[in-house]
């Protein structure tokens, strides 16, 4: 699956750390995601969406 994180995460000038502290979960996970070898549970995927003010149709792409 295709993730718009990383580009969001840099457009907001955030590391990693500061973006998985953000949202309450491990830098791992946030570089797992970014990578696409992590698909988060809903929750986690509504959770980041509104952090960014995004959907979750937009941050998240089936390929």
């Amino acid at each position: 699956m295709r993730t718009a994180l990383r580009d969001l995460r840099t457009a907001a000038g955030l590391s990693q750390q500061q973006c998985a502290d953000a949202l309450g979960v491990t830098r791992q996970t946030v570089i797992s995601i970014e990578k696409g070898h992590f698909d988060p549970r809903l929750s986690l995927a509504f959770r980041i969406a509104r952090f960014f003010d995004t959907t979750v149709d937009e941050l998240f792409v089936d390929e």
